[in-house]
This record gives C-alpha cells, sequence and structure tokens, in this order.
C-alpha cells in the first residue's frame, strides 16, 4: 500500500513551531495534538527559530541588497559581452 505524505499549509506549520518554541508541552505532546511527527515539529521549530530575525528587516535594506546585486550581474553582462565579442572577432579572421 502506498504511503500518501500530507502537505501542511505554512499558517499551521508556523503555529505548530510556535507552540514548540513556547516550551510548555513536549514535542511528543505537541506532535501527538497536531499529528505530525516530534521530528517535523523539531525542524519547524528549527526552521522558525533560524530564520526569525528576516521578519524584522528593514525593506530598505533588502532593497539596497537587491540593487548590489543587480548592478553585480549587470556588470558581469558587460564582462560576457566584452568577451564574446572579442572571440567572435578572432574567428572571423
Amino acid at each position: 500500500m502506498k504511503r500518501r505524505y500530507r502537505n501542511h499549509s505554512s499558517t499551521f506549520k508556523a503555529k505548530v513551531a510556535i507552540e514548540a518554541a513556547k516550551e510548555e508541552k513536549t514535542t511528543a505532546e505537541l506532535a501527538q495534538e497536531f499529528g505530525v511527527h516530534s521530528s517535523q515539529i523539531a525542524a519547524w521549530k528549527k526552521q522558525l527559530l533560524t530564520n526569525a530575525a528576516e521578519l524584522f528587516e528593514n525593506t530598505a535594506d533588502k532593497k539596497r541588497d537587491k540593487d548590489s546585486e543587480i548592478k553585480d550581474l549587470h556588470a558581469k553582462i558587460g564582462e560576457l559581452v566584452l568577451e564574446r565579442d572579442f572571440l567572435s572577432k578572432g574567428l572571423k579572421l
């Protein structure tokens, strides 16, 4: 018999992870309450705690990082275009 995997919503995962982070109940108790394996709860809790800082990042910082990345990519594109043009001229000889 083939076992089907359940896809949990992000809201459900967040709810379970927050309950785990509170540490008012054991992961075994939470696993029984929510019908999820305790190792999955531990993984969601770790993910929540690892990525929590991103919630409070300033949007200006994010935009600045993206702008910097775009600038770097445009520079790389320029380099590649120059290399391509140089090599294509060499092949025409």
